[in-house]
C-alpha cells in the first residue's frame, strides 16, 4: 500500500516504519496515525515479522500533535468523532515495538514513544510534554505514562512546566533504554529488534504482557499472573527446542509453536 505520512519496509523479520512529513518535523496527525495502526496491523497479522522499530528523522522523531489539525477543534465535535481514540492502539499490540528516537521527540511524540516498549535515542535527543505552553495538557496517555517511567515529581516537572529534557537526563531517569549516536541510531534500533525476532514469538509476547501487566496490578497478582504464563510456556515446542539446544550445546531452531 502506498502511504502519504510514512515510510513502511520490512528488513528481515523486523518490521520499520519511518514517520515522514518532514515539512512538519513528523507532527502527528489523523492521517499518519491511521497509516501508522494499519501499518502496525500488518506486521501483527504477518508470522515473518518479530519487532517492530519505529523512528523518524534525525532533527525531529515526531514534534508533537499537529496543532494546525487541532485549534479549530470543539469539544463536541472531539467527543463525537471520538478524537485521540486511535492513537493508543500502538500500546495494544502483542509483538515488541522499539522506538529509535533523534532530535525533537515532543507532546503527542513523546506519547507515541512511550507506547513502544523502549526507546532507543541518539545523543541528540530532545524530549518535552510541552502541551501546558498551548493552554492545554496531554491527551494521549502523557499524564498518565511518564509517571510510571520517571516517577510523580519528575513527571510533574516536565507537564507542568513544560521543559525540554535531553537524553542523558531521560536515560539517566528511566525513559530511555539506551543512548547511541546519530550515525548509528537506526542500526542499533535494528540489531536490538532483529534479536528479539530471532527468539520465540508466543514466548516473546507473553514476555511483554507479563512486563505490562506490572504497570497494571500489584506486585503479588503480577507475580501470579507470571507463574501462570511461566508454567504455560512448557506446553510449547520451543521451550523444548530452547532448552534442547542449551542442553546440546547449539544454537535453537524456534517454530513459533
Amino acid at each position: 500500500m502506498a502511504y502519504q505520512n510514512i515510510l513502511v519496509e520490512t528488513r528481515g523479520h523486523v518490521g520499520l516504519v519511518t514517520l515522514h512529513r518532514p515539512q512538519a518535523l513528523n507532527a502527528l496527525n489523523e492521517t499518519l496515525i491511521g497509516e501508522l495502526n494499519e501499518a502496525l496491523a500488518g506486521f501483527e497479522s504477518n508470522p515473518q515479522i518479530g519487532c517492530t522499530v519505529i523512528t523518524g528523522s534525525e532533527k525531529a522523531f515526531a514534534a508533537g500533535a499537529d496543532v494546525k489539525e487541532m485549534a479549530g477543534k470543539s469539544y463536541i465535535e472531539s467527543y463525537l468523532g471520538r478524537f485521540l481514540d486511535g492513537w493508543t492502539r500502538i500500546s495494544e499490540t502483542r509483538k515488541p515495538v522499539i522506538a529509535a528516537v533523534s532530535g525533537f521527540c515532543l507532546g503527542g511524540g513523546l506519547e507515541l514513544a512511550m507506547m513502544c516498549d523502549f526507546i532507543i535515542a541518539s545523543d541528540t535527543a530532545r524530549f518535552a510534554l510541552p502541551e501546558i505552553t498551548l493552554g492545554i495538557m496531554p491527551g494521549a496517555g502523557g499524564t498518565q505514562r511518564l509517571p510510571r517511567f520517571i516517577g510523580k515529581a519528575k513527571a510533574m516537572d516536565l507537564i507542568l512546566t513544560g521543559r525540554m529534557m535531553d537524553a542523558t537526563e531521560a536515560e539517566r531517569c528511566g525513559l530511555v533504554a539506551r543512548i547511541v549516536t546519530p550515525e548509528t541510531l537506526l542500526d542499533e534500533a535494528l540489531s536490538a529488534a532483529a534479536k528479539v525476532a530471532s527468539y520465540s514469538q508466543p514466548i516473546v509476547m507473553m514476555a511483554k504482557e507479563t512486563v505490562n501487566r506490572a504497570q497494571e496490578t500489584s506486585l503479588s497478582e503480577g507475580a501470579r499472573f507470571e507463574r501462570r504464563l511461566f508454567l504455560s510456556m512448557f506446553a510449547t515446542e520451543d521451550q523444548k527446542e530452547g532448552m534442547k539446544a542449551f542442553i546440546e550445546k547449539r544454537k535453537p531452531e524456534f517454530l513459533n509453536r
